[in-house]
């Protein structure tokens, strides 16, 4: 799956915040990811996290100026 920092992913479960929407700060081995709701940062796996993305968000206006 191609998720690339700045993506915003909707994802099947809720953070214990209630918010289910993850602001992507980096990728690789593993996400470094930022609730949109609480704005916590945390860390999980990349396997972890690709099989509970409902859907990815991508704002195709930053990525034209790279």
């Amino acid at each position: 799956m191609d998720v690339q920092p700045k993506d915003i992913l909707i994802m099947k479960k809720a953070h214990p915040c209630g918010g289910n929407k993850m602001y992507v700060i980096r990728s690789g081995m593993d996400f470094k990811l930022r609730c949109v709701t609480c704005s916590r940062e945390f860390m999980v796996p990349r396997n972890k996290i690709e099989k509970n993305i409902r859907q990815v968000i991508r704002n195709e206006a930053d990525k034209q100026e790279i």
